[in-house]
């Protein structure tokens, strides 16, 4: 077995902090720069600097008959998935944020089970309900309190379960309808994604209320840099070099960072009861992911099972989950 280069776990250790503090940024952003400008700006400018870089390589744009099928792919993982958590990010905090935004896997198999793909199975229902009960821990206190900030909260947990129900539906369709050039396509899908944003700001008249600070500009300058351009570039590297199952576990470690940075930087709530919520998140999490790796379990001892049975609906599925995750990072 071929020993996988100190640079791969580099790179993956780079993939789990960046993202982890993505959420932070967007948080950061939002104090000057309006929601659907500051993702348009965003996601724009890394689809132009990633598309210069592909032809730069060499490389080609996409052919033009795969453009509706990214546009669509950017409307729903950008537009979506990336979208409506920076607008819920105004009301809810950003480590919140990010341990909501941790139950997208559950949404997957949904989105799998109900367009045909994988069956849902006892193991996977049973960590929907843990990660669920770990949601409604974390927020029904916000939501009890009442009063205009308690409807504000309610409207941005509903945006981030539609941010998870779009990155979903979004990775089911990328996985039907495969790229040849990965990095070409995330360019395309980046630059469509982004310039849907900016038109939705400026339908929305968002214009005469962006103003720039050296904070948000920060802000905004990591999260298409770092965020955007270097996390997908490091993932990308690790994933060639590292088991898919290895790169995965950035799913259990983002939530963390982004809960403790949001507690270290902004003050945001941090105890007991979010400790126990994210717990359950994760522990859901897993048991989704276990279910998905050992399918004839749910099936009973009759099924046949080889030394792969198990192995590639783990790898396909987190496959996807990956690629989406690279292209519509958080």
């Amino acid at each position: 077995m071929i020993k996988p280069p100190r640079l791969a776990w580099i790179a993956w250790i780079a993939v789990c902090v960046i993202w982890g503090t993505t959420y932070l940024g967007i948080r950061v952003s939002l104090e000057s720069i309006p929601p659907a400008l500051m993702a348009g700006f965003r996601w724009s400018i890394a689809g132009a600097i990633l598309t210069a870089v592909v032809l730069v390589r060499g490389g080609s744009l996409p052919p033009h008959r795969t453009w509706p099928g990214l546009a669509l792919l950017g409307l729903l993982m950008i537009g979506f998935g990336n979208g409506f958590v920076v607008w819920a990010e105004q009301f809810v905090p950003s480590g919140l944020t990010a341990v909501v935004i941790a139950t997208s896997p559950f949404w997957m198999v949904a989105s799998e089970a109900m367009f045909g793909g994988e069956r849902l199975g006892r193991g996977a229902l049973a960590g929907l309900i843990v990660g669920f009960a770990g949601i409604v821990l974390l927020v029904w206190p916000d939501i009890q309190a009442g009063g205009a900030h308690a409807a504000q909260f309610a409207g941005g947990l509903v945006a981030l379960q539609l941010a998870c129900a779009g990155w979903a539906a979004g990775s089911s369709f990328a996985k039907r309808h495969k790229q040849d050039d990965i990095v070409a396509a995330t360019a395309m899908q980046m630059l469509f994604g982004g310039v849907l944003m900016l038109a939705i700001g400026s339908f929305a008249g968002e214009w005469p209320r962006l103003v720039f600070t050296p904070r948000t500009a920060a802000a905004l300058t990591y999260l298409t840099l770092a965020g955007s351009l270097g996390a997908f570039l490091a993932y990308s590297y690790a994933l060639r070099h590292l088991p898919v199952s290895t790169v995965s576990l950035y799913a259990y470690i983002n939530p963390i960072i982004a809960v403790v940075l949001g507690a270290l930087v902004l003050n945001e709530p941090f105890g007991s009861r979010v400790i126990v919520a994210a717990g359950l998140v994760l522990a859901g999490l897993a048991l989704v992911r276990y279910a998905s790796a050992h399918p004839s379990a749910q099936r009973g001892s009759s099924a046949r099972a080889t030394p792969e049975s198990g192995r590639r609906p783990l790898l396909s599925w987190w496959s996807s989950r990956l690629r989406g995750r690279a292209a519509a990072a958080r």
